[in-house]
């Protein structure tokens, strides 16, 4: 007989996705303040985008080693500590005078972030029963896309509104509230009895299919934030929007991205291979329609385009994630 979830798991499990959602909402929040965070810190378009691009070498370079490093302390403990790092880090963002201050705290608040989710998914599948771990993650993860739908163009908003440095700072409380509810609604979880070690890694790194497989998933998503990077400066002086506009244009982005995970999630359940071949073909020839679609103000055109570029988009990643467990 299966056993079902108590309401302090639920709560627990909510609080973890509290915590995604602040840590997803500082990830991507600083797409639609690219142009603001230029123009203030004196620096390039291009060179801001390095804000994102250092974010996600941090979290690909990072994430393995510390988690390998740092196996044998206590869950919960180190999930407190993830979050105290991740406050710190966006505390530092909002207070940064220069470029360099704020790439260090991005570099250190992408590290809590990829850290963070290596745990906390252990830790979700751990407070649950075995039938419900599925369950558990997806719960935890909604908070990432809810992040997407609602705390990017919010966090925008607020960025246009108040300056960059307020969106950093909303995003540091969001992080002290999720610390709060973590720490009185998540139960110590026993340590891992074999943890990953640094040696594990480096065999994993040999591994030629898992470094195909993860080839696949860099260009898929390097192809897709390309343009995603620059997408708030494209939109101001190549479609012709205005700036207090990116928020609601963000919104259908995130829209789009949960439908895109419902589409992805069933594709990749029938026929991952095939469905990765077909996205990936598709994704090409979408983003390369940009040239096209993007000098047109045309709502209804726009609106074609998100949907489907962020469909394809999380399709992939959907894919690719099922395709690399297998």
């Amino acid at each position: 007989m299966m056993k079902e979830m108590s309401t302090k798991v639920y709560i627990a499990l909510f609080s973890l996705a509290i915590s995604a959602f602040a840590i997803g909402t500082t990830e991507f929040v600083i797409v639609g303040l690219l142009q603001t965070v230029a123009d203030d810190l004196s620096i390039s378009v291009t060179k801001a985008g390095a804000l994102i691009s250092g974010y996600a070498v941090a979290i690909a370079v990072g994430t393995p080693i510390v988690t390998a490093i740092t196996g044998r302390i206590p869950k919960k403990g180190f999930l407190l500590i993830l979050m105290m790092v991740f406050i710190l880090g966006n505390a530092f963002s909002a207070i940064a005078g220069t470029y360099e201050i704020l790439m260090v705290s991005r570099v250190i608040t992408a590290i809590a972030h990829g850290v963070f989710f290596a745990i906390a998914a252990t830790v979700a599948a751990d407070i649950v029963p075995e039938n419900k771990k599925g369950t558990a993650i997806s719960i935890m993860f909604t908070g990432l896309t809810v992040a997407t739908i609602a705390g990017v163009p919010m966090g925008t908003y607020i960025g246009q509104q108040f300056g960059w440095r307020a969106t950093f700072g909303a995003v540091a409380i969001l992080g002290i509230i999720g610390l709060i509810v973590n720490i009185f609604a998540v139960d110590k979880v026993s340590r891992q009895t074999n943890p990953p070690t640094l040696k594990d890694v480096g065999q994993l790194v040999k591994n030629k299919r898992i470094l195909l497989a993860l080839l696949m998933t860099a260009l898929g998503f390097g192809g897709t934030f390309a343009l995603f990077t620059y997408l708030a400066p494209i939109l101001e002086t190549i479609s012709g929007y205005s700036a207090g506009s990116i928020s609601l244009l963000l919104l259908v982005y995130g829209v789009a991205v949960a439908i895109g995970n419902i589409v992805g999630g069933k594709m990749a359940n029938q026929h991952p291979v095939k469905s990765l071949r077909f996205v990936f073909l598709l994704q090409g020839i979408v983003l390369l329609l940009q040239m096209i679609l993007l000098p047109n103000k045309g709502l209804s055109t726009f609106i074609y385009y998100f949907v489907r570029f962020v469909c394809i988009y999380d399709v992939s990643r959907s894919s690719s994630v099922h395709c690399n467990a297998c």
